[in-house]
């Protein structure tokens, strides 16, 4: 494979690594409660992704979709921040149900470019889409008032374009544009991305 070109290197870190069997909540309702489903949050030290599959074991591995959805990220700073603007203490991310939480990624600078992870050997290329934007699963699952603070930092939703093992750990982000990690986890309202 390739280089990416005008490749930008960035050292990173996969935070966590999530799966679930299958979807928790799915539909958007006023209360959280309608949609809550009995599957597990699972979290990994390494996890295999296919292709344009995704996630072995996750719930969006190898379903279709024209949302560029098969993997999800989330900046650890954005809950972070999300925590501390709503006065609690500090939130697990893996609550979010979000794949690969990262840390030291701008992830809405990435919205629509392609980006490589490496571990090592390991490249693992995607294709983002848009923001995976918040649900009221996220007042339920962490706070009231989550949701709406985790507008314009709710994550990343991307495909894999390779196939390779990720891993919790030290991690290369490339990307085709210089970007600012301090950014990671600050909120990007529609149209204002840098």
């Amino acid at each position: 494979m390739s280089a990416l070109p005008g490749g930008h290197e960035y050292d990173a870190e996969v935070v966590a690594l999530v799966t679930s069997p299958g979807h928790s909540y799915w539909h958007h309702s006023r209360d959280p409660a309608d949609g809550v489903g009995p599957h597990a949050t699972l979290t990994h030290d390494a996890v295999e992704i296919v292709a344009e599959q995704g996630i072995v074991g996750d719930r969006f591995f190898g379903k279709v979709s024209q949302l560029t959805s098969a993997v999800s990220f989330v900046a650890a700073e954005a809950v972070e921040e999300v925590a501390r603007e709503l006065g609690s203490a500090p939130f697990d991310p893996a609550l979010m149900r979000r794949n690969v939480v990262t840390r030291g990624i701008d992830l809405n600078a990435l919205r629509r470019h392609r980006f490589e992870l490496r571990q090592g050997d390991a490249v693992l290329r995607f294709e983002a889409g848009g923001e995976t934007s918040p649900c009221a699963w996220m007042d339920w699952a962490l706070a009231p008032g989550a949701r709406d603070l985790l507008r314009g930092r709710g994550g990343l939703r991307a495909d894999p374009l390779t196939s390779g093992v990720l891993r919790v750990g030290p991690v290369v982000l490339v990307a085709q544009f210089g970007m600012d990690a301090a950014r990671a986890g600050q909120r990007v309202r529609r149209g204002r991305l840098p």
